[in-house]
């Protein structure tokens, strides 16, 4: 399987360090997180990565290079302009190929272990995705799920920035600014998508605090 990592983004909340850093970057127990997730991919049995690139996008190119160092194959999609979740994936995708992929969000850490997600999508499933119930700090989740499936749009879980993807769900969108989550949304409606409940840690790092957090969660078992 091959695995796509969202790393376009602005990172406005995490201002000024992305002013001059990407976000994907920012230093997680003195590692940029990148790096940690393609050691997470890598330990996984991935090893064919797809990054996408738009703000400070040559940072990271720089860094990770072609992905030898890391043990890896890494392609890059450029966004000359900003194409959000869904039109970034979209414009990726002929460097995906025609089978389910993983998706990773560049700004997430987590203890999950990715191979318990590699595994054929269900008869007609599009999507499974990895959700956590929803932590204090949120005033609303993204989703509710039971016995495996995503039932509808709720607030007892939030979406991961962790999912199995089909390239069907991308059918007919074109590669503009728009957001996954109006698929994800439109999918579970019809009864297309899996959910694995993750309890252990997880974070986005939206903003300096959070970020704080997971580095200190991270030192702690270093």
């Amino acid at each position: 399987m091959r695995a796509m990592i969202l790393a376009a983004g602005r990172g406005e909340r995490l201002r000024p360090l992305t002013d001059t850093l990407p976000k994907p970057l920012a230093p997680v127990g003195d590692v940029p997180l990148l790096v940690l997730q393609l050691g997470w991919l890598k330990s996984a049995g991935i090893t064919q990565v797809v990054i996408n690139l738009h703000h400070l996008g040559e940072q990271i190119e720089a860094l990770i290079g072609d992905g030898s160092r890391f043990g890896v194959e890494v392609e890059y999609s450029r966004e000359t302009t900003l194409l959000e979740t869904g039109g970034g994936i979209v414009k990726a995708l002929p460097l995906l190929g025609n089978e389910p992929f993983l998706l990773v969000n560049g700004d997430i850490y987590t203890d999950f272990p990715l191979t318990r997600l590699l595994r054929p999508l269900a008869g007609g499933d599009d999507v499974h995705l990895l959700l956590t119930p929803r932590p204090t700090h949120r005033e609303h989740g993204d989703f509710d799920a039971l016995g495996g499936r995503v039932t509808r749009r709720g607030d007892g879980f939030v979406y991961c920035g962790i999912a199995v993807l089909h390239p069907r769900l991308f059918a007919d969108c074109a590669a503009r600014p728009f957001s996954l989550r109006d698929l994800l949304f439109d999918a579970v409606a019809r009864g297309r998508v899996a959910g694995t409940v993750w309890q252990g840690f997880w974070s986005d790092i939206g903003d300096a605090e959070q970020l704080a957090a997971v580095d200190a969660w991270a030192r702690s078992r270093a």
